[in-house]
């Protein structure tokens, strides 16, 4: 698919999706897309604004610095093309800092704002490569622009993406900590190196994570994401992971891990039924931490590249 513009290129509305990535043992590789969004519309204007509701308002609506505005006006120059200011409208549903994508949502809106204002004619290859540059691994990014469970793997600027849709029926809570942790927090407390025990252990992990996710494998799922990689390096600073951890295979709950790099975890459900059952566990594990935001949604088959509509002006 190609994105290029015929005239001048008039509005634009895009829905990209949270991640939750690695999912355990698939470190840097593997991702799911979530059922909340960042949705975006924006069209030219005699200088930059943005109006802004939903989740982290105050910090979306500032105009510097500004991830989404900085990258739209770096692609502009870099691709040499004349800086257009915008008029943007968000509604934010992702929650910034927490491990659930919102940087790869925000990197992947602009781009997708340079592309199709600068008329850079980028095909959707093109656009994801980029995205995958700029975040420095592929998994959350692959995730928000195609949706549904993904595997990501980086050769050059190229990359390589397996994609799965999720069983419809199985259900995701996100247990939100009241605290961010920046990223570069969470990966600067990984080790150099591994034993070979646990790197086997983890790669025995990945290979069923994604026949887990393909062929609705409830049996599998607890074992599938098991880590030794990150999460027991990353458990002093997300102290919600020690707690969930132990709930994978009860409860109705068939796997728990950080989402992303933590500090926000990932629950997931056999089913509708379980949510009430598995949240009343989360809740008496969580006792005597700060209360905890429990975020309860579906698996999202669609990217933000099914949700990009060009308007009329």
């Amino acid at each position: 698919m190609n994105f290029a513009s015929s005239g001048n290129a008039g509005r634009i509305r895009l829905r990209l999706p949270a991640t939750s990535a690695n999912l355990g043992p698939g470190f840097d590789a593997a991702a799911i897309a979530l059922d909340f969004f960042l949705e975006i519309e924006a069209e030219p204007a005699a200088e930059f604004s943005i109006a802004a509701v939903g989740r982290d308002r105050d910090r979306c609506s500032r105009l510097e610095p500004n991830l989404i505005l900085d990258l739209y006006r770096r692609l502009l120059k870099e691709n040499g093309r004349p800086e257009i200011p915008l008029a943007v409208r968000m509604n934010n549903g992702i929650p910034l800092g927490m491990g659930c994508g919102s940087s790869a949502a925000g990197r992947l809106a602009g781009i997708a704002l340079a592309v199709h204002f600068g008329q850079l004619g980028w095909s959707s290859d093109q656009i994801l490569e980029e995205a995958c540059i700029l975040e420095g691994h592929p998994d959350n990014a692959a995730a928000c622009w195609l949706g549904g469970f993904v595997t990501a793997a980086c050769e050059g600027r190229t990359v390589h993406v397996a994609r799965v849709l999720p069983p419809t029926e199985w259900r995701a809570i996100v247990v939100l900590q009241p605290d961010p942790l920046p990223t570069s927090k969470a990966r600067a407390v990984l080790p150099s190196s591994y034993s070979r025990l646990d790197a086997v252990t983890n790669i025995q992990s990945v290979a069923m994570l994604g026949l887990a996710f393909a062929q609705a494998r409830t049996d599998l799922l607890r074992v599938a994401m098991q880590d030794r990689i990150h999460q027991p390096y990353r458990a002093p600073i997300c102290p919600l992971l020690p707690r969930l951890l132990p709930l994978a295979g009860s409860h109705g709950i068939l796997g728990a891990a950080l989402s992303g790099a933590g500090p926000s975890v990932l629950v997931i459900t056999a089913s509708e039924d379980s949510v009430a059952q598995a949240s009343s566990a989360i809740r008496i594990a969580l006792k005597g931490l700060p209360e905890p935001e429990l975020l309860i949604c579906r698996f999202s088959p669609l990217g933000a590249i099914q949700g990009m509509e060009r308007l009329q002006a």
